[in-house]
């Protein structure tokens, strides 16, 4: 069934958030998906395993968002109180008029505050900087996650499934979980390569707009540097600057530090136009396939009556938008 939740995994530790892999295969193989550990746990350790991955799992959690708000305010009321004070003796101002007008000065600027760091993070995680009508943050691709999937996704399609992070806050506790939800992408690649077909008398349009909407996503790899970039470090060390006697350790250490050094390159996501439909919608359907998950599970996705024109079949059976439509609203229109 398309669209039915397979499998949630929540995260075994809140302050450090990660997910038991090994446990997580398990359970889908219980479920009927066998699945190698080289499509499985290796992709994700890749994507969500690193230190600066789990440290922004955390302070973006719902969780500390829902912590910040009430120590913000205490941290500022009690600055604000302190500041105030100094300058109003008890003659001019009633103590407890002085903590309400003190309390009414804190919520707007923590208000504030918290809308503004809700803006940036907007501003950082959308795929439409400038749209006409944009969603809630919450429908906005994140680059730090969602982006990551996609690799994972594009393996673990071939197998059925789709994966997506997800969390909230329910009875003051986070639930981050690792969701995954089958999928069979034969029909929304058939129906989202029709759409691109239908047009392509406006492909130079359909070309500005994915590159408008999608030029700030990027998978970002690390590739060992060449025998060309080595030399090319090498010969920066002129040769009067070199120590006439090098020990062997030292020689040793400076050879295996060459040997750990590692490139990124910058992978964008932006399908290349000059190639097929299919494979421009291919490319679409697993970009966006970790946040529509996303917000699948979540309950977040748009009503039918946000549904795009002329995309009356939907191929998911268990929420209003299937991945092809979800696509066909927010990038292609």
């Amino acid at each position: 069934m398309a669209g039915q939740c397979v499998l949630a995994v929540p995260t075994s530790s809140t302050l450090y958030p990660s997910f038991d892999l090994p446990l997580c295969r398990t359970l889908l193989e219980k479920e009927g998906f066998q699945i190698p550990a080289e499509d499985f746990e290796v992709p994700l350790g890749i994507a969500l395993d690193p230190p600066s991955v789990r440290r922004y799992l955390f302070f973006n959690s719902s969780l500390f968002h829902f912590i910040l708000a009430p120590v913000l305010y205490l941290v500022l009321w009690c600055a604000v109180y302190s500041s105030l004070h100094q300058y109003i003796t008890k003659s001019i101002m009633d103590f407890w008029l002085l903590c309400l007008i003190v309390s009414l000065i804190t919520i707007f600027i923590t208000t504030s505050i918290i809308i503004l760091l809700h803006y940036n993070n907007k501003e950082a995680g959308s795929e439409v900087r400038h749209s006409p009508k944009p969603w809630h943050f919450s429908h906005q691709i994140n680059v730090n996650t969602d982006v990551r999937l996609v690799q994972v996704n594009e393996r673990l399609v071939k197998h059925g499934l789709l994966l997506g992070v997800a969390d909230w806050v329910q009875h003051c506790s986070g639930k981050m979980q690792l969701f995954c939800v089958s999928w069979d992408l034969s029909s929304c690649l058939q129906a989202l390569t029709e759409t691109l077909e239908g047009l392509g008398f406006v492909r130079d349009e359909i070309e500005n707009k994915l590159k408008k909407r999608m030029s700030h996503l990027f998978i970002v790899s690390e590739v060992m540097p060449s025998s060309e970039d080595e030399e090319g470090l090498s010969s920066e060390e002129a040769d009067e600057e070199r120590p006439l006697l090098v020990d062997a350790r030292e020689k040793s250490i400076s050879e295996r530090k060459r040997k750990e050094v590692q490139l990124t390159k910058n992978y964008s996501l932006v399908p290349d136009c000059t190639r097929s439909n299919q494979a421009i919608a291919y490319q679409l359907l697993l970009t966006y396939s970790a946040v529509y998950v996303r917000l699948l599970v979540s309950e977040r996705l748009p009503g039918s009556s946000r549904r795009p024109l002329g995309t009356d079949t939907n191929h998911c059976t268990t929420a209003s938008l299937c991945l092809c439509q979800y696509i066909q609203h927010k990038v292609l229109h």
